[in-house]
């Protein structure tokens, strides 16, 4: 979106295009929302989102019942070349990865602890930066390396404030190690993305029991997101967007131009906000 085009500090670094891509569960009643398979005693359908970070605007959206594997929903993306695919352990299938390099595009994901390989060049780590390893291998494993038969870069990163231990896989022998720990940071956007419109868009209850029932709720949930979005932007409005619609909700019926709405002192908007709770 070129409203949100200089909104993150890692995309002008970099000066291209980062996504994040993942999946959110949304729980529905196995009586009511029985065409939506999931498990033997519940229901739910899957929301698939490619989220620009840029903005956390989302790109793509795919709503399936639970039971589609997360991981076929990566056929259905076409791939920028030079942009950025951030994307969870569960995304890897080699296959789909080399797809990625192929059309010349990066990604950055998790490495699983018993992936078979053999080293072929050793890089410069930063220790400082909580680089363990940096190391350019081959693919080993018969279906792994069949999947994905180029040299793929993989990291052994520290996280100085959980001391947790993370292996990174990215197609991307070029840029600094530390820069693929920034980016695979960057993968949390969507999280926030799915926890903003599960809080603030009631996606929760339905009122209709059918799938497209279901789909249109969540699409019109969408639509509100992007909208307010749109909004803060086009007013250059300073209050968060969790801010903006709680201040929507409860001003909806007055006949008051928006951009006055936000004109009030920081105290009466925070106390707005309270009062919704």
């Amino acid at each position: 979106m070129p409203l949100y085009k200089d909104d993150n500090k890692l995309c002008e670094e970099l000066k291209t295009i980062i996504y994040a891509f993942d999946s959110t569960i949304i729980d529905l009643c196995l009586q009511l929302f029985q065409w939506a398979k999931f498990r033997t005693a519940k229901s739910a359908v899957k929301m698939h989102v490619l989220l620009n970070i840029n903005g956390s605007i989302p790109e793509f959206i795919s709503i399936t019942d639970g039971s589609v594997h997360d991981v076929k929903i990566l056929d259905q993306l076409n791939y920028k070349p030079g942009a950025y695919y951030l994307l969870d352990k569960g995304y890897v299938s080699y296959k789909r990865l080399c797809r990625i390099e192929m059309e010349k595009a990066f990604f950055v994901t998790r490495a699983r602890i018993n992936m078979a390989y053999v080293v072929i060049k050793i890089k410069k780590g930063g220790i400082k930066s909580g680089i363990i390893k940096d190391e350019l291998v081959e693919l080993t494993g018969y279906y792994t390396a069949k999947g994905y038969p180029k040299i793929i870069r993989r990291i052994e990163y520290v996280d100085k404030e959980t001391g947790k231990k993370l292996l990174f896989l990215t197609n991307n022998l070029i840029v600094k190690s530390f820069m693929i720990a920034r980016l695979y940071k960057e993968r949390w956007n969507v999280e926030l993305f799915f926890k903003w419109i599960k809080q603030n868009l009631r996606i929760k209850k339905f009122y209709g029991n059918n799938e497209n029932a279901v789909k249109v709720q969540i699409w019109i949930a969408v639509c509100d997101y992007l909208i307010i979005a749109i909004l803060k932007k086009e007013l250059n409005l300073k209050p968060s967007m969790n801010q903006i619609l709680q201040i929507l909700s409860i001003s909806l019926f007055e006949k008051t131009a928006i951009k006055k709405l936000f004109e009030k002192d920081d105290t009466i908007i925070i106390s707005n906000q309270q009062s919704l709770f």
